[in-house]
């Protein structure tokens, strides 16, 4: 009679995990914070508002799910070879994974090749790489930010005019405009953001894109540029500058000048453009989720190392400020990160 309780006893319990083990797996995943992950985040510069914010945002979701964080970047975003070298030392560091704000398109995909042989997952944070291996892709839709860019401008110059676009490139040598085939070597946001701009543009036979310019993050580079297109083209209207660095040196220049009449949407949303959108120097900006993309970076590589699967794409969308919503409550996290 003993043997039979117990027998009935086991049975209940091999039972009973059956079923908790039947609930579990329908229940979403929860991740394990126990064990400390050894992640590399490697961006497109190791300075500016816009990447200090991003760092921010993986900084949080490291403390939070137990990560020893490792932060690379090169002085510059025209620094391909430096960025290479620092995936290549990730590599032989034995990450657990490495997220990565490829500086060039191609220029980076042999790399993250060879990550992806080693068995280290690659996550693409803000801009994409050429390489199919890489596990998932995390920020801003580029061609719907250009779109929205170039849909604000084209409202501010009542549908015509002439337009200069400052967009930003991985090489210190300014771009000729040409065949879609020439942007396969720069950062894929800058190329996928000026598409999304032109296309839209296309719409307005009386609105002209006349200078295309392209720097490398430099301010001073940026700034002069300004010069040279407005010096070019007396008749301009309207500007698009398509980064932060960009933005920056171009609205310097519309301030320094006091040049009023020309209207400017500018991109992501460092303090001082914000001042700038106050003043009317510039009269909008698109502005991207930094903190959002570095936390959820982190997040997902987590979930990788867990044996989570992942999304091949994360949009973490834009917004257009203006003077009109840049203090509505929903937007001041967004605006105004804290940035240390």
């Amino acid at each position: 009679m003993k043997r039979i309780r117990i027998g009935l006893t086991l049975l209940l319990v091999i039972i009973m995990g059956a079923v908790l083990s039947s609930c579990l797996g329908s229940s979403p995943p929860h991740l394990d914070v126990g064990k400390t992950r050894n992640i590399h985040m490697i961006v497109k510069m190791n300075r500016g508002d816009y990447w200090n914010t991003v760092k921010m945002g993986a900084e949080a979701a490291a403390r939070e799910f137990n990560v020893k964080l490792t932060f690379k970047a090169p002085d510059t975003e025209s620094d391909v070879k430096r960025q290479i070298a620092m995936v290549e030392d990730s590599i032989k560091e034995r990450a657990d994974v490495i997220i990565l704000a490829a500086s060039s398109y191609m220029g980076l995909a042999q790399v993250v090749d060879k990550a992806a042989f080693n068995r280290i997952p690659v996550i693409s944070v803000d801009a994409e790489v050429g390489s199919a291996r890489v596990t998932t892709y995390i920020g801003s839709n580029g061609y719907k930010a250009g779109q929205k860019s170039a849909e604000r401008l084209v409202q501010l110059l009542n549908g015509s005019g002439e337009i200069g676009i400052l967009n930003f490139t991985n090489t210190s040598d300014q771009r000729e405009s040409g065949p879609e085939s020439d942007f396969d070597y720069g950062a894929r946001d800058a190329d996928e953001r000026e598409r999304g701009f032109l296309n839209y543009v296309a719409r307005y036979p009386s609105v002209h894109v006349v200078d295309i310019s392209y720097t490398p993050s430099v301010m001073a580079e940026a700034k002069e540029l300004t010069r040279q297109m407005l010096n070019k083209h007396p008749n301009l209207r309207g500007i698009a500058a398509l980064n932060e660095t960009a933005s920056q040196g171009a609205a310097a220049v519309l301030q320094e000048r006091g040049l009023r009449r020309i209207k400017m949407v500018a991109f992501d949303s460092s303090p001082a453009m914000m001042e700038q959108i106050q003043e009317g120097i510039v009269q909008a900006a698109v502005i991207q989720n930094p903190f959002s993309n570095g936390y959820l970076a982190v997040k997902n590589a987590v979930e990788i190392l867990q044996g989570i699967q992942v999304p091949e794409r994360v949009d973490t969308g834009t917004k257009l400020i203006d003077l009109d919503n840049m203090l509505w409550p929903e937007n001041q996290k967004l605006l105004f990160p804290f940035v240390r």
